[in-house]
């Protein structure tokens, strides 16, 4: 059977059927490193249990016969309200798994965004596309070692700079040291021993990781030495904490917009603005990182509210369906990016898997449209959800000292968007 064939309908009609796909694809360590989170995993599960507190309501007996998904995002039309999130690894998913999902991403008219710790080179990445790019940036390395990147970046046509800001030291993957990954990566055989069978078990994936070169290095992370071993991870994120002063230097590489990544309250939202940066991704870094903060879609109307229009606010986190990447943006995300989501695609079956996810969440988003009773994203408005008691921490904090938080909510307020979006135009 085909890659295509084993994702397409009826087998794989939703995205929690891809991640099944994935599972059986890939060796149980590769399959927890993109599939866990940190410790408890409580905000890995509530960045997606908490879209089910969201409830639509509907406009009925509306016509809505065509509906388009475009919009704008930094003023790029994009064909679609998600891009593709920085995911790390992702050749371990598949043999040359960043240009097979940037590839994805760019047939789709969307954007794809680039890890500092890929496996693949980044100017592989961007000739791969015919999307946007943009690259995430990791000070991995040191300050010459992310300069070269970012110089390089600059050079290869990408159009904006993503940096993280919430891996001041790498989460506890409890699922990680369960499945040896620290042994299957080290040089000590014995010890890879207890572990192995993972990559035994499943020969097609291991055909094509061998195929592929075997364990890969990060190139856009060059050392005096070469590219950065994958073993040296973890304390390469150790030493190259991400602060505020850095956007100093970094601006006076990169001219272009820059994005901060992992914000999460007020007050580091309107930081980002007053540093100059165009958007911020409202992030926890898909529950991998600290455990049990908000998740993501509760943190966003805080953020949104904070920054007003000075910046274009996304979101990342626990997206799974269409409805999902609706109520965001009607809580005032311009767009989304979704990671595990294609993640597991590639995972299952390649490029196709990417292109099948963007398939489904596609399909969905026109669906969902119409059933709202709406023909574009423009016509999204806050009347069309309803959000329980304390849901954000701005609805809880707009409320009157000894006043009672009525026991829903139904926003009235119209989704912020400026008209240039709405009319198609740059912003």
């Amino acid at each position: 059977m085909s890659l295509a064939r084993s994702v397409a309908a009826p087998a794989v009609l939703n995205i929690a059927d891809m991640r099944r796909a994935a599972q059986r694809r890939l060796p149980r360590a590769v399959f927890d490193y993109v599939d866990g989170g940190a410790d408890a995993e409580n905000t890995l599960r509530a960045n997606s249990s908490v879209f089910d507190e969201v409830l639509f309501r509907p406009r009925s007996a509306v016509q809505a016969s065509a509906t388009s998904l475009e919009t704008t995002v930094l003023g790029t039309r994009l064909s679609l309200p998600f891009l593709l999130a920085p995911v790390g690894s992702t050749r371990l998913l598949f043999p040359r798994g960043e240009m097979e999902a940037a590839r994805a991403a760019g047939a789709a008219g969307t954007g794809y965004i680039l890890s500092t710790l890929a496996g693949s080179r980044l100017e592989e990445a961007k000739a791969a596309t015919t999307g946007p790019c943009w690259y995430q940036v990791y000070l991995v390395g040191g300050r010459d070692v992310a300069s070269a990147a970012i110089e390089r970046a600059k050079v290869a046509g990408y159009s904006a700079l993503v940096l993280t800001v919430d891996t001041a030291i790498s989460g506890h993957r409890e699922r990680d040291y369960r499945n040896g990954i620290v042994e299957l990566v080290g040089k000590n055989p014995f010890r890879k021993l207890p572990y192995v069978w993972q990559v035994l078990s499943r020969p097609r994936w291991l055909a094509g990781f061998l195929g592929d070169g075997g364990l890969m290095q990060f190139p856009n992370v060059v050392m005096p030495d070469g590219p950065m071993k994958y073993a040296d991870v973890g304390k390469a994120l150790e030493q190259s904490v991400v602060t505020w002063r850095d956007l100093g230097w970094i601006r006076e590489i990169w001219k272009g917009p820059i994005i901060i990544k992992g914000i999460l309250t007020a007050d580091d939202a309107r930081r980002a603005a007053d540093e100059g940066a165009v958007a911020v991704v409202v992030s926890n870094h898909g529950g991998r990182q600290l455990d049990s903060v908000f998740p993501s879609l509760r943190a966003l109307p805080e953020v949104v509210e904070a920054v007003g229009d000075r910046i274009e606010v996304l979101m990342d986190g626990g997206i799974r369906r269409a409805g999902d990447i609706v109520k965001a943006l009607i809580l005032g995300a311009r767009a989304v990016l979704i990671g595990r989501a294609y993640a597991y695609g590639l995972g299952a079956a390649g490029g196709a898997g990417v292109s099948r996810t963007i398939e489904i969440l596609t399909n969905d988003l026109h669906r969902t449209l119409r059933l709202l009773g709406c023909a574009s994203l423009a016509e999204l408005d806050r009347s069309m959800i309803e959000v329980p008691p304390g849901f954000s921490r701005s609805q809880r904090a707009s409320a009157p000292a000894g006043a009672t938080v009525p026991t829903s909510e139904a926003v009235q307020a119209p989704v912020s968007r400026p008209a240039s979006a709405a009319a198609g135009r740059p912003s």
